[in-house]
């Protein structure tokens, strides 16, 4: 009679979970994630470009796990940590686990473990400090899923020597060790290696037709670089080179202006800040052609951009603007002209005290979307172009020396970066070793010294990416965060 007891115990649990599991379906799961999507979809972090690029990378993951949930049958399962950078609307939040930038976001990282979707969707809504009100309108409770990181909801509470009589696995005890557990390169690596491997054999050929299409393109246009703001796949850059080729192949004349330029495939069409050709992935030759035309035009608009430069530069004692495309949002050319032209004439009718050429050597960036200066480890000052200005020039006295030694600094960090990487890259065999723009130069030295500390008999011929979090991205590129345990 135990036994029947059991049984018609155990049942009646296998028959809620299974009422449960179909309580959220997957057109229902994305319904209720719209407000996450919408706080953290890369397309409202274009002015961001390292966001933008952690959350890109995070949503295929966070993807592939409710892809994984949906499957029949499916049970193991890892803990996957993500990292989201997600549009504040209340800055006075109380949360003071979570960091909050002057950017109007804040970057919130959690652990998903869970093995519905249900419980899924609400620890990533709660976890971002979302409202989980509007799943009521899902016929869905979710207030017994409040806690599901720490409770498990189940009818009945066994006591633990009915686990050890029936040798049934305590679920309580398996999410424990499953919040406990933590992802290890090496782990991480054995589960993942074939994977990369095959995707990585598979991207080989196109990668030869990408470097050779990139090779002809450039010697044909007299191109100084040809490169990509975001991290497409293979495919997808082959396909955008084909396009330009066909272009040159149908209007030849039009590309006479572009010798010695470098070409980015990005979002919009026009002109970097940086005096980059970028061609909008999206649009068609027509939009192409049109920029191509317009060179000269933009060519004497830039004329004037660094003439402007020069004279922030005579009104600040001297001290070099430049534009860093790592570090600064990808701007048009109009864009840089413009905020260029608000701050001059901020400074000129300040007419602020600094002594000529006391600051020669110096350098500082403009940044719209802050609103205190800082400086940066590289030794430049961040400016906000609603910077005051009394404000402004006591915070460069007062740095004005540790940017000098910032500045000295730089240079033996990126020798000790770019020695390491290629150390790195013999030790292990590696075919290329490389970082995501949003990992620092200190981050990589790190990462490459405790990896060289290690027998990694994984990586002979992989591509290795130093990222925020693991990955094996469609490629066969291995992502790996810079502080792997």
């Amino acid at each position: 009679t135990f036994y029947c007891f059991v049984r018609l115990c155990l049942d009646k649990i296998l028959l809620q979970c299974v009422l449960q599991s179909r309580t959220l379906s997957g057109a229902d799961a994305i319904n209720a994630l719209r407000p996450f999507y919408f706080a953290v979809h890369p397309d409202f972090f274009g002015q961001h470009p390292k966001e933008r690029e952690v959350n890109e990378n995070s949503l295929k993951r966070l993807n592939g796990y409710l892809e994984n949930l949906q499957k029949p049958g499916f049970r193991s399962f890892k803990p996957t940590q993500l990292t989201f950078y997600v549009r504040e609307r209340e800055p006075n939040s109380s949360n003071v686990q979570e960091s909050f930038s002057a950017s109007g976001f804040r970057a919130v990282s959690f652990t998903l473990h869970t093995r519905d979707l249900l419980s899924t969707v609400l620890d990533i809504l709660n976890s971002c400090s979302l409202s989980t009100e509007h799943l009521q309108s899902l016929n869905v409770n979710a207030q017994p899923h409040k806690e599901a990181k720490s409770t498990v909801n189940r009818p009945i509470k066994w006591d633990k020597t009915y686990y050890s009589f029936t040798g049934f696995k305590d679920p309580e005890e398996e999410l424990e060790q499953a919040q406990r557990m933590e992802t290890t390169l090496i782990s991480w690596l054995d589960d993942n290696e074939a994977s990369a491997v095959k995707k990585l054999k598979k991207s080989l050929p196109l990668r030869k037709e990408l470097e050779r299409l990139k090779i002809e393109l450039s010697h044909e246009l007299q191109l100084s670089d040809i490169r990509w703001q975001r991290s497409w796949g293979i495919a997808h850059r082959c396909s955008q080179l084909h396009s330009l080729g066909r272009l040159v192949q149908q209007r030849p004349e039009i590309l006479e202006n572009v010798k010695g330029r470098t070409v980015v495939f990005t979002d919009r069409s026009g002109m970097s800040a940086a005096g980059h050709i970028m061609l909008g992935t999206m649009d068609v030759h027509h939009h192409w052609t049109k920029i191509f035309e317009r060179l000269p035009n933009y060519y004497m608009l830039q004329k004037r951009l660094l003439l402007l430069e020069d004279r922030i530069s005579q009104l600040l004692g001297g001290i070099q603007v430049i534009y860093t495309e790592e570090l600064q949002p990808l701007l048009t050319l109009e864009e840089y002209y413009e905020t260029l032209s608000s701050f001059y004439n901020k400074l000129r009718d300040s007419r602020l005290p600094f002594h000529p050429r006391s600051l020669r050597g110096l350098q500082m960036i403009l940044e719209s979307d802050r609103y205190a200066p800082s400086l940066h480890e590289f030794g430049h000052f961040m400016i906000p172009t609603v910077c005051d200005p009394a404000a402004l020039q006591w915070f460069i006295f007062a740095k004005a020396q540790e940017a000098r030694e910032n500045l000295k600094r730089k240079e033996q960090m990126m020798i000790t970066e770019k020695e390491l990487i290629d150390t790195s890259t013999e030790r292990f065999s590696l075919d290329r070793l490389y970082k995501e723009p949003s990992v620092s130069s200190a981050q990589m030295i790190d990462c490459c010294k405790r990896l060289l500390e290690e027998s990694l008999p994984y990586l002979h011929g992989m591509h290795l990416c130093i990222s925020h979090f693991y990955s094996v991205l469609q490629d066969g590129d291995l992502c790996i965060p810079w502080n792997w345990k």
